[in-house]
């Protein structure tokens, strides 16, 4: 799991970098930046979320995995988890909840997660996880300067989440056709669009409890891989 250990210091040393710049500068650009990041999110998601061709799939995972994660309120859960860690490392930054669940999402949802972790768990290079570690590594600055420490901590869920699907491909790498890559990453997308919104103060929207159509979104395909509507 190298790919995944150098994105992990890459992020930490970005966020470093930020939370420097974030003591040095005023109010007014960390807001720029803020907003950048919440634009770029947005056209991320976009763009992403653009590239299925099973809507109707995932339709019914967004739809599925929101009722799964309302009922399993891990919203909250994580919420508690990242106020838990606040109280006991003594962290008096009002925006660390936010900006590690911002940071894990964006760092997370992504084609290149899934495919950079999937190549070197089969086997290959970890180059994908490399220019991955690079761009985590500079947004990390503005997220960082935004959004405070909490954004170095999302490094421990992104070792879990990315370090495990590296794993898992190491055992069942065949069971990951392309297919199900692009449609996990389109149904990402769409929980981008959702988190840009919550950065950009539009609309609260409880992204974490959508995280469980990731995991409807293969169910699906599994299941009807002959729609394709």
């Amino acid at each position: 799991m190298i790919g995944t250990f150098v994105n992990v210091i890459a992020i930490i040393a970005g966020g470093a970098l930020g939370l420097f710049l974030n003591n040095r500068l005023p109010d007014r650009f960390i807001t720029i930046f803020f907003q950048v990041i919440g634009i770029f999110t947005l056209f991320l998601g976009m763009s992403m979320a653009l590239e299925t061709t099973h809507v109707l799939h995932m339709i019914i995972a967004l739809i599925l995995g929101a009722l799964v994660g309302e009922a399993l309120q891990l919203q909250k859960g994580a919420e508690h988890i990242s106020s838990f860690l606040k109280s006991k490392l003594k962290i008096g930054n009002e925006k660390f909840t936010e900006g590690l669940l911002t940071a894990f999402l964006l760092y997370c949802m992504g084609s290149l997660t899934i495919l950079g972790a999937i190549e070197e768990g089969m086997g290959g290079s970890p180059k994908l996880l490399y220019i991955k570690s690079l761009m985590d590594g500079v947004s990390s600055i503005a997220l960082a300067s935004g959004l405070g420490v909490g954004v170095l901590f999302s490094v421990v869920p992104l070792f879990i989440y990315q370090g495990g699907i590296t794993l898992f491909a190491s055992w069942f790498g065949d069971f990951f056709p392309t297919i199900m890559i692009t449609e996990m990453s389109a149904v990402g997308g769409i929980l981008l669009i959702g988190m840009s919104l919550n950065i950009l103060n539009i609309k609260k929207i409880n992204v974490m409890n959508m995280l469980p159509s990731l995991i409807m979104i293969i169910i699906l395909l599994w299941l009807f891989p002959e729609i394709s509507i």
